[in-house]
């Protein structure tokens, strides 16, 4: 049991009050009833006790509660494209997830791959990789995890071509890899994943990977990659290609995303939208004409209507 102000002690509560853009409590007994509403605290007789809610959001030191301290977010930098490569460097995230977060994303920000860009005659670097990419895919693997599967935490693996975002537990049995774009989110961290969207870390449900589709569009990356592995799950974002470098299969699942994101923002895919997602010309219609062929010949999308020629066709995802 914990009085208040060992409880000042252990959690960041500042943080905690400016992430909800609220002033702090004037007294110890408003500040009391604040972090019993927020799920922080439970009383227990003659002092209260953390919850694991309020020691992995807003834990100072994750590392002081024993039952959390495997579940510190780790980031590991590789030297190549595999993990024999060896590695560049290794951090642990000790703080809460949620007083953490922003300095985790500045930190990848850090030490991800940048180009250059002109901008009103200024060179200016830039990441390759989005950040909204970056935010939404660490905030699904903290959230979504399986807090049960005891000795293993979110990571995010970065090699020179990719990065990987894995997190303890497998999808929930209502979804499918195939269904994550675009459909109501779920949580078995219900209370983690609602006050994430109250300290503005995430926003609604459900939107998360079409923000990182429509990304990842615009920076011109390859089609994101979801895994089910035996007990975790993994995103995985590629670093820049031109869409003469990707494989057949990339360019088919990119179109199937793209299906997915068009079909959810009230639009469809053709011809024309899939060579602006590509970013390139009219003179390569007939490439992606046969893209599209090879994306109805695998299932990814079908016609909206069977009737008409198919220079103005527009298609759809297959489970529409």
């Amino acid at each position: 049991m914990l009085q208040l102000n060992e409880i000042t002690e252990t959690l960041d509560l500042n943080k905690m009050f400016s992430l909800l853009q609220r002033p702090i409590p004037s007294n110890s007994d408003l500040m009391i009833d604040v972090l019993k509403s927020e799920k922080v605290l439970i009383p227990d007789g003659n002092g209260y006790f953390i919850t694991n809610f309020g020691g992995i959001a807003l834990a100072k030191n994750i590392e002081k509660f024993d039952s959390l301290n495997r579940k510190m977010i780790r980031v590991v930098r590789y030297v190549g494209v595999n993990k024999g490569s060896g590695t560049i460097d290794e951090i642990t995230g000790k703080k809460g997830y949620a007083i953490g977060f922003e300095g985790l994303i500045d930190h990848l920000k850090l030490i991800l791959p940048h180009s250059e860009v002109i901008e009103q005659s200024l060179r200016k670097k830039v990441s390759i990789y989005p950040e909204i990419a970056l935010r939404e895919l660490v905030a699904n693997a903290l959230i979504h995890q399986d807090f049960s599967i005891q000795g293993a935490g979110p990571i995010v693996d970065i090699y020179s071509d990719r990065i990987e975002f894995s997190n303890p537990g497998r999808l929930l049995p209502t979804k499918s890899l195939d269904r994550l774009i675009g459909t109501t989110s779920e949580s078995r961290n219900e209370i983690l994943a609602k006050k994430f969207r109250d300290f503005r870390i995430c926003e609604e449900r459900g939107s998360g990977f079409q923000k990182v589709i429509k990304a990842i569009e615009l920076f011109g990356l390859p089609p994101i990659e979801f895994y089910q592995l035996e007990n975790a799950f993994k995103v995985v974002l590629h670093a820049p290609k031109k869409f003469s470098d990707m494989s057949s299969n990339e360019r088919i699942e990119a179109a199937y995303q793209h299906s997915v994101l068009q079909y959810y923002s009230g639009q469809v895919l053709t011809n024309s939208s899939l060579r602006e997602r590509f970013k390139i010309n009219e003179k390569q219609r007939n490439q992606i004409s046969n893209l599209i062929g090879d994306a109805l010949n695998s299932g990814r999308i079908k016609r909206k209507d069977e009737t008409g020629g198919n220079k103005f066709a527009e298609y759809v995802p297959y489970w529409v």
